[in-house]
Order: C-alpha cells, then structure tokens, then sequence
C-alpha cells in the first residue's frame, strides 16, 4: 500500500523552511498531519502542487486556489495569517534550498506523480497586452475588474455603492454598521473639500457615484464624474436620472488625462477629490496624474485624495500587492510609500494640508465584505461563477489582514492650489478647513444645505 501523502508532504516542507507546519493537510488520498487544532489547508489534486513547480512562491499557490486545487477549512484569514507570521519570523523571503533539499523535493515529486506539463492559469487570470499604463491598457485593466457585474457588487457594497475604505465613527453595533460607515466616509469628504452650494466638483475615477450623489444631495453642488468602467457609468448615470439629478451631475466614460482637453474645455473646478484611484495610474504617469489634477483646480480650490500605500523597507512590499493581486483583482496596480506619493504632489504645485491615516478603518471596512462574501456564497456563486468567488475569498481576506497587520496602509490626503501670491484661502482654524466629525447622532452638517438628518428624511427611499 503506498504510503499516506500528508506526512511525506509535511516533512519535506518542514525540512525546507526550518519550522513546524503552521497548518494541517489534508492530502487527495485522505491523509492528514499537522496541529490539529489550525485551519486544514486541502490539496484536492496533485496538480496543485504541479503548479508549485512550475510557478514556486505565490503565484502558483494563487493558482491552485482559484482553480479549487488547493482550499482551505476553517476561517481562511487565520490560515493566511499564521502562514505570514511564519514567513516574518523565519524570514522565508530568503530561502534558499540545498541540493540535498532539491534533491529530496525532486524524489518526492516523481513517487507522488506530481510531474507533468506546466497547467493552465485559471480563466479568470488578467490576460493584459499593449504598453503599460497606454489609456487602452488601462481601460482593459480597470475592465477586468470593475465591470464584472453590478448585480455582484450591489450584492457586495452597501447602498451607496461606496467600493472604498469606510470612516467609522462608532464601534459596530445593530444601530452603526457598513452603510454608516461610507456615508461618515462621503461625508467627511465634502466637509474637507468645504463644499458649498454652487460649487463645481470634479470626482476622478467616481465608480458608481457615491460621492456624486451625496456631494449634490447634502451640499448642493453641481459635480462631474470620470471613469473608466462601462458598468460604472451604466448603473451611476441610471441611479442619478432615477433621484432627478442629471441636471446636476454628469459621468463621463473618459480618461483622467483627457478631462479639460479639446474635447471637453472644461472650466477649472472649485474641488477635486479622487477616492482610491491614484493606485491605477502607475509609477511613472504619477507626475501626470498629479500635474493633470492640480490644472483642473482653481486657485485656492482643495484636492481630496484617497489612497493606498506599501511600505518602504520589509518583506512584501511588492507595489502592485504581490502576484494574486497583480494577476487576478488589480493588474498595473502600483502603490508606493506615502512620503513617495507627497513628493510628487508637491512638485505638482500643490500644497499637502493634512494626511489622515485610515489604515485600521480598513479592517473594519473589509471585514463585512468577507463576511457577506462567506454567509451567502450560493449567492455570489450564482452571480460570478466559482472560480471568481475563489478570487474574491482570497482577495479580501489577504486584504483585511494586509490592512491589520500594517503591511499596506490608506491615508486621505487634503491639498490646496495657491494662486499666483501663494495664498490657500484656507480658514484659519484646524476644525473649520477639515471639518468637524459628525455629531453623536451621526448627522452631518451640509454647509448650509439641510442637516444630514432632515435632508435624508426628505430623500427618495432609494437614496436613503
């Protein structure tokens, strides 16, 4: 009788990283070893580890995962947690076998019948051709993501459709949840930016017009959106006709870099804010990015980055997030850290005001979509198929645990463009340029508008 797989597997991974298994395995033959009381990794098929010999590290694990190869039992964030924990502390980034432990690796694969062919990368892989960061390429990349179905991320986002990290004011409860959190989020926004009816807001990469909408809601403004999604546009432009606001707002399926050209002669905007977007213009057109926003400003008008970043120094601090990311959720992605991304916005001409971490707002922001993603997966399956829902488990919890352990972080970011005598027209006080937080019942004050509370009451039920 051939000898159980797990134990064989289990040795030859303790020998080459130095250190007890962090999980236990169960192997396609019914065999298990490791702690018994840790998540169980689950290799269904010997082509997973296949896919390690062809691709070794994180990319072939990704692999093996998207394409139900490799699966994980138990809460799959512990498992991706105590596999990080395991890479810090034994410094795996580094490993370097012997020829004895390739040797050994090699013999093991050929008993198992683990050679063969390179497999196939699952369907869902970004399959991107064309220059990086061409407007082609990006729209492609922004497609592959962003237009995968409205109907799975209205069942994933709250009502507002907000797609970003949350601002939470309270602690999760039955009375202060997801829904919440985004609109303390937008809200706090437009206080920054000092939104006042009649003001013109740009909002650069706008997704589903969450920050359109609540802008020309509660602060009366007249506002223009762009994005790259098709979907996007499709469902924001829908949701404005349907609360009567196309008068008030337009979005625009164009790129950041052709706002204010010859085919649209805008007129400079009173405020700009650009919500996780800057992650997608790449390292090079930074510059661009940035020089193209603080043109499209007016003189003493306030910018409103929200952005991502990755550390300076450690391990993983890939800027695109690592393989998975790059090659199944956001490919062309390039976060770098923070002091980077100032430099650039600086030299822009733009004056930095204030950064505002939010790091930890993340976790409480992803946690709630894992969970939904978790609680109803015939759902999610139903609407984007097996293999992206495999994507999307592993997505948001490497990213809630990427978020809680300080490997990527998420700051705003408040800029103002001088005019020619260098003055900001910024208010003296701390309190009024970045506005206050909301009040204990978590109304917003709306400059003027109507307070948060009694406009909302006033608000169609679709917009509540």
């Amino acid at each position: 009788m051939p000898a159980p797989v797990a134990p064989q597997l289990a040795g030859l991974v303790e020998r080459l990283i130095g250190a007890p298994l962090p999980l236990r395995i169960r192997a396609w033959d019914g065999s298990e070893s490791g702690p018994a009381d840790s998540p169980v990794a689950i290799i269904r098929h010997r082509r997973a580890l296949r896919r390690l010999l062809w691709n070794p590290g994180e990319l072939g694990l990704a692999r093996a995962f998207v394409a139900g190869e490799l699966d994980v039992e138990g809460d799959i964030a512990e498992g991706l947690s105590r596999f990080w924990k395991l890479a810090r502390a034994q410094d795996l980034s580094g490993l370097s076998p012997t020829a004895a432990d390739v040797l050994a690796a090699a013999r093991l694969a050929a008993r198992l019948r683990i050679l063969g062919p390179r497999p196939k990368p699952p369907a869902s892989e970004a399959r991107l051709d064309g220059g990086l960061h061409t407007r082609r390429r990006d729209r492609a990349a922004i497609a592959h993501h962003y237009d995968l179905s409205n109907e799975f991320y209205e069942f994933l986002l709250d009502p507002q459709m907000a797609y970003s990290c949350g601002y939470w004011t309270r602690d999760a409860s039955p009375t202060y949840g997801l829904a919440d959190a985004q609109r303390d989020k937008l809200d706090l926004v437009c206080r920054k930016l000092g939104l006042e009816p009649g003001m013109r807001l740009l909002d650069v990469g706008c997704g589903w017009a969450s920050l359109l909408i609540h802008a020309a809601l509660h602060y009366g403004v007249s506002a223009v959106g762009v994005t790259l999604s098709s979907e996007q546009r499709a469902f924001g432009q829908a949701r404005v006709a349907e609360l009567g606001l196309s008068d008030r707002i337009e979005i625009r399926l164009q790129d950041y870099r052709a706002v204010g050209g010859d085919a649209s002669p805008d007129r400079p905007f009173d405020a700009i804010a650009s919500i996780e977007m800057g992650e997608h213009v790449g390292q090079d057109n930074y510059p661009v990015y940035a020089a193209q926003l603080q043109r499209l400003l007016l003189p003493r008008g306030r910018l409103l980055l929200q952005q991502m970043s990755r550390g300076a120094a450690g391990p993983n601090t890939a800027p695109g997030g690592g393989a998975f990311m790059e090659s199944y959720v956001a490919p062309d992605m390039y976060m770098r850290p923070l002091g980077e991304t100032l430099t650039f916005l600086e030299s822009s001409g733009l004056e930095v005001v204030d950064v505002h971490s939010l790091r930890e707002h993340y976790v409480w922001t992803v946690r709630p979509w894992l969970d939904t993603l978790q609680d109803r997966k015939a759902e999610a399956v139903r609407l984007i198929g097996d293999e992206q829902y495999r994507v999307w488990l592993l997505y948001l919890a490497g990213a809630a645990l990427a978020f809680e352990e300080n490997r990527m972080g998420v700051h705003q970011i408040l800029m103002v463009r001088p005019d020619a005598d260098g003055r900001s027209g910024l208010p003296r006080g701390r309190t009024s340029t970045l506005g206050r937080d909301p009040e204990s019942d978590h109304g917003s004050a709306c400059n003027g508008v109507a307070a948060n509370g009694s406009a909302r009451a006033a608000l169609p039920e679709s917009a509540r």
